[in-house]
């Protein structure tokens, strides 16, 4: 979830003025940001306003960053708020398109990401504690889903995964996944119950070795799942990795694999995902132009007239 060694010289640099370094930075990241906010703004202008806002938020704040999660992450977060302030729909909130699917009756009550993680929700006991012990209680939690997730990916557990994700993501109801997956509903409360406990054993462990540096927590107390959905949009624990999507645009992933990014682009619909791959299929056909130009100019450049 940290920044690569890659990120860090570009803080680093970014921190110092390096302005060469901004703009390669700035490019890396345009893309993608863009056809994020592309897919949730109708109009492209407002998309570009939202993206230039986002690169202002981000040398604004870089100060304030810590490198809790990696850059993409933390600029995706930018923009949704960005968004979120911009455009208060529902639909603006829902970072997959499955959301779009059914209606939501806790929506309108449910805490935004973007609110949460820089300011705890005040409505969980179990988070809403006090202050020094909010940043250690959700870096715990943060790193209980990723082992969860880690867990799941190691094993090629990719069902249960697929499963977890429509649950703990995305927030839709066990009756609706059971039917996505073909299920019984008792099936996937099994399943979700299953993970729910070991995401509290590891909290539990995890509080048990920081319980020395701080006042007792009670790991046994129930996790919200808004709270746990909060997370997940924030780290992206399930989210494939920009090579891996770019694998699968190739068609070189393993048939297991494959399957499991088609269900999140497609069927879970990311739009963070989704946003990446657009980007990589439209710098895909630049190369592709780009190459076709060179042919054309290789194979022509001998037959042009040449000056008297």
């Amino acid at each position: 979830m940290a920044v690569t060694k890659g990120e860090q010289y570009f803080l680093d640099r970014i921190r110092l003025g390096d302005e060469q370094v901004w703009a390669d930075f700035v490019s890396r990241y345009r893309g993608r940001l863009l056809r994020f906010a592309r897919a949730k703004l109708p109009q492209r202008a407002d998309a570009e306003d939202v993206v230039q806002e986002t690169f202002i938020a981000f040398l604004r704040s870089i100060g304030r960053y810590r490198g809790e999660c990696d850059l993409e992450t933390y600029l995706f977060a930018l923009i949704r708020r960005k968004i979120i302030d911009s455009y208060r729909s529902a639909g603006a909130r829902k970072v997959c398109l499955i959301q779009d699917a059914w209606d939501s009756d806790h929506d309108e009550g449910s805490s935004d990401l973007l609110d949460v993680v820089p300011s705890p929700a005040q409505t969980a006991s179990w988070y809403a504690r006090a202050d020094e012990q909010h940043d250690q209680q959700k870096t715990i939690l943060a790193e209980a889903l990723s082992d969860l997730v880690d867990g799941l990916k190691k094993n090629l557990n990719l069902r249960d995964l697929q499963i977890i994700e429509m649950l703990l993501y995305c927030q839709i109801p066990n009756k609706e996944v059971a039917r996505k997956m073909g299920l019984d509903e008792k099936a996937v409360a099994l399943i979700k119950h299953r993970n729910l406990k070991q995401i509290r054993e590891n909290v539990g462990h995890r509080l048990g070795i920081a319980e020395h540096k701080s006042a007792p927590m009670n790991a046994d107390a129930e996790i919200p799942d808004s709270l746990l959905t909060d997370l997940w949009e924030y780290y992206r624990f399930s989210c494939p990795k920009r090579n891996t999507i770019g694998a699968y645009m190739l068609g070189t992933l393993e048939p297991d694999w494959h399957k499991y990014v088609e269900f999140h682009l497609n069927v879970l619909g990311c739009r963070f995902c989704r946003a990446n791959l657009d980007d990589l299929q439209s710098q895909s056909q630049e190369t592709q132009q780009e190459a076709f130009q060179a042919r054309i100019m290789e194979s022509t450049i001998g037959f042009l007239t040449r000056p008297m």
